[in-house]
């Protein structure tokens, strides 16, 4: 029992102390739906050797996104990361440090951590922001618990446009906190959704994401109108970050809270994570605000000096007070974001978004003349959906086999809704090329 050190008099106890007859009594709270009967097919032990053989073998099946035409979006894109990034994330000092709890001895993370949050309240045009947290939808959920506390109210209205798993983290969040949430149908590509008849006297927040789910591009002004007229909060949601090089800032069009996936910019797909969330409000909300905030004091001396501030945490505060259990932030992953943006500077980052939206439109024009295919977004940044004339999974499925990966079928996310079944959401960015699109014509053309 090399790797199970506790004997079963050593549980015993345990469960003793604490009141439980079994193991099984501390997972009472997790449905029984989600519970896995029996162990998982796979030996109950193999050598070394023979595992590293299997799970490579496993690892050879998939096709990487950086060996074929790649246009998956849906919340994570593929973007050059400059291998300087890299480079320097990996310097010890970077790589090896913790969390900056005494800042007499970590100025340099805490440096690299305010600069991050003045580059994210410039992006997002909002007046503060956070030392970043765990991923997008996550910053998500805390952000409607944060309106919560805001307006004293308990409901929170979800538009069609915003992506499922951030809808499922909102939903799941506020199930547990005993909150209500009333959420859209799904805002099918190229429709208008009245989210405005939805915000009433009870309503604390209103999420929308721009661009959407979909791809579509929203002008978020009148509905931050009507929910400031209700006494409601407008929170943005921004998946794809690149598009703030091109399109007006959620700030500059009446949002109160701002959060986003920032992923896009300094860290890769890395199969679905680590991510780095973003979050920003008014300065008027940034005591409510959840994470940790870098702030910027002077030393005895008088020299310039950064410091934690604003202790949000149920570890620092009475529990009753604190505005989030979060304990850190994605440190390495806000400092690649911080990196790259630097590198590429004003004028770098909103050459970087017309590419973007370039390509995009480059891709729609081409896929556009394609028997079958209907292009459903009319403005867009770099993401759009197209119908197409039968179930897009099995389309998708036909053009891997083809060494293209096509896109997202909205069905994966959204299941169970025939309105969706036929679609396609499909991302272009800088790193698709002109062989990339022909391919993907060529290659839809044949599968059609």
């Amino acid at each position: 029992m090399r790797y199970l050190p506790l004997t079963e008099n050593d549980r015993r106890e345990m469960l003793g102390v604490i009141g439980a007859k079994s193991v099984d009594d501390l997972f009472v709270d997790v449905p029984v739906r989600a519970r896995r009967a029996g162990l998982v097919d796979l030996p109950k032990r193999k050598g070394e050797l023979d595992v590293d053989r299997a799970l490579s073998a496993m690892a050879a099946k998939n096709v990487s996104a950086g060996s074929v035409p790649f246009f998956v979006g849906a919340g994570a894109y593929r973007h050059h990361v400059p291998s300087t990034v890299d480079h320097l994330i990996q310097r010890s000092e970077f790589l090896t440090s913790y969390t900056p709890y005494q800042p007499e001895i970590t100025q340099g993370t805490l440096q690299y951590l305010f600069e991050f949050q003045t580059q994210v309240a410039m992006l997002t045009g909002m007046d503060v922001a956070n030392a970043s947290m765990y991923d997008g939808s996550t910053a998500c959920g805390e952000a409607v618990l944060m309106a919560h506390r805001v307006t004293k109210r308990k409901k929170a209205v979800l538009s069609g446009t915003l992506h499922p798993h951030y809808r499922a983290v909102v939903e799941n969040i506020s199930e547990v906190g005993g909150y209500d949430v009333e959420a859209l149908a799904p805002a099918v590509s190229g429709a208008t959704e009245d989210i405005i008849s939805s915000i009433g006297d009870d309503t604390s927040c209103v999420v929308v994401q721009g661009p959407s789910f979909f791809g579509d591009l929203i002008d978020l002004r009148a509905i931050a109108d009507a929910a400031h007229a209700k006494g409601a909060l407008l929170i943005a949601v921004v998946t794809e970050i690149i598009s703030l090089g091109l399109v007006t800032p959620p700030g500059d069009m009446g949002a109160d809270i701002v959060v986003g996936e920032g992923q896009s910019i300094g860290n890769g797909l890395n199969f679905g994570g680590p991510y780095v969330g973003l979050f920003a409000t008014k300065t008027k909300y940034v005591r409510q605000m959840p994470g940790r905030l870098c702030g910027e004091t002077v030393d005895a001396v008088g020299e310039r000096g950064f410091v934690l501030t604003l202790s949000t945490r149920e570890q620092h505060i009475r529990r009753e007070k604190a505005t989030s259990n979060i304990c850190t932030n994605s440190g390495l992953c806000c400092l690649a974001f911080t990196i790259h943006l630097s590198l590429l500077g004003e004028d770098g980052f909103k050459r970087l978004a017309r590419i973007n939206h370039a390509n995009a439109v480059k891709l729609a024009d081409a896929l556009a003349t394609v028997k079958g295919v209907e292009v459903l977004s009319k403005t867009f940044f770099n993401e759009f959906t197209i119908r197409l004339p039968r179930s897009a999974a099995g389309i998708v499925d036909a053009l891997a086999d083809k060494k293209v990966i096509a896109g997202l079928p909205a069905s994966r996310l959204i299941p169970n809704d025939k309105s969706v079944e036929n679609l396609l959401i499909v991302a272009s960015t800088e790193i698709n090329t002109d062989d990339d699109r022909a391919a993907f014509v060529a290659a839809l053309k044949e599968v059609l």
